[in-house]
């Protein structure tokens, strides 16, 4: 690190420090975190605050710093720009002292399937310094929140991918983490598993008051579990929120009409019609954006009805957090590639 580096480092500390909310008060804070690949910026300048016994939700299209913003703050990678603060300590200073402080359970769990449950639970604690009583403790604590049942003291060989992603959430508890971080922890789950694991994760945050760091692509998960939802899109944090609020946001219903084909035409007659604020096409749907929905119905099933398209369907709904997400970043979640 040059002087001038330095000097510039030091000196967000002193401002992340004077700020009116201090590191000692949140578990997870950043300003100005910037980390690049080559000439591909990742992370742009990137602040953020996620107060204690916070779940914070995580979004992104892939390829915009999701995963590196991740991997920052775990200190997996380190940032080139900017401060971060885990559980009170520097995630570039102190590395040690936050990875004792943290649980992670990444996408794809790393697991020894010749060994039982209990036996990689064990294991996790010794790597943790813990002696032999107080892992046995642990781990039945941490089995009464995160149910593997009997299964416990079978070789993980046998699990279900389900049960894989149990045991590696319950190996990211057995040191009793300040802050979790769940990347994706439910994707390519059955809809029963994926059930499970959000209970586990409403249960470790209301009972123990943990805070969760969720990244995931599935926006009713953010919607259902997250306090807070950030949007990254190339690098920048673009939107922050209650699920709510950034819904409120979009201050619009849409009326979406399945439809056998699309015709440009039936969309300029559509666009001129009282109400109506914006229309668009996607995937054979005709998707109108009206301040008053219930009122807008009719107009749009008679001009509809005027044209040579065969309606499958009309509906009216309330925006979504994948509506807010289509505002801010021009496509739906999961569109893209990179990291």
């Amino acid at each position: 690190m040059s002087m001038y580096d330095a000097f510039k480092y030091f000196t967000k500390m002193a401002e992340l420090v004077a700020d009116d909310t201090a590191p000692s008060e949140t578990a997870v804070m950043a300003r100005g975190l910037g980390r690049h690949y080559g000439p591909v910026t990742a992370l742009d300048g990137i602040d953020l605050s996620i107060k204690k016994g916070e779940v914070y939700g995580f979004l992104g299209p892939n390829g915009a710093g999701k995963s590196t913003l991740v991997r920052v703050l775990c200190t997996l990678l380190r940032p080139d720009e900017g401060v971060a603060y885990v559980a009170g300590h520097d995630v570039a200073l102190e590395p040690q002292a936050v990875r004792r402080r943290i649980g992670v359970a990444l996408q794809e769990a790393a697991l020894d399937e010749s060994q039982s449950g209990r036996e990689l639970l064990a294991l996790q604690g010794r790597l943790y310094g813990m002696d032999r009583s107080r892992i046995r403790r642990r781990i039945a604590e941490v089995l009464e929140l995160v149910d593997i049942g009997d299964a416990i003291d079978r070789r993980i060989a046998t699990y279900s991918g389900g049960m894989k992603r149990r045991l590696d959430l319950a190996a990211a508890l057995v040191h009793n983490p300040e802050v979790l971080f769940l990347d994706e922890p439910t994707t390519g789950l059955d809809p029963l598993s994926r059930s499970v694991v959000w209970n586990e994760i409403r249960r470790l945050n209301s009972e123990l008051g943990m805070t969760i760091f969720l990244t995931t692509q599935y926006l009713d998960e953010a919607d259902a579990l997250a306090d807070r939802v950030g949007i990254i899109d190339g690098g920048r944090l673009v939107a922050e929120g209650t699920p709510t609020a950034l819904k409120r946001s979009i201050g619009k219903d849409l009326i979406v009409a399945d439809v056998d084909r699309l015709d440009p035409a039936v969309v300029r007659t559509l666009e001129k019609l009282p109400g109506v604020d914006a229309v668009t096409t996607e995937h054979g749907r005709i998707i109108v954006s009206t301040s008053d929905g219930p009122a807008g119905l009719s107009p749009v099933a008679i001009a509809l009805d005027k044209t040579a398209l065969k309606v499958k369907t009309l509906t009216v709904r309330t925006p979504t957090l994948d509506d807010v997400f289509m505002e801010l970043t021009g496509s739906h979640i999961g569109v893209g590639a990179g990291r």
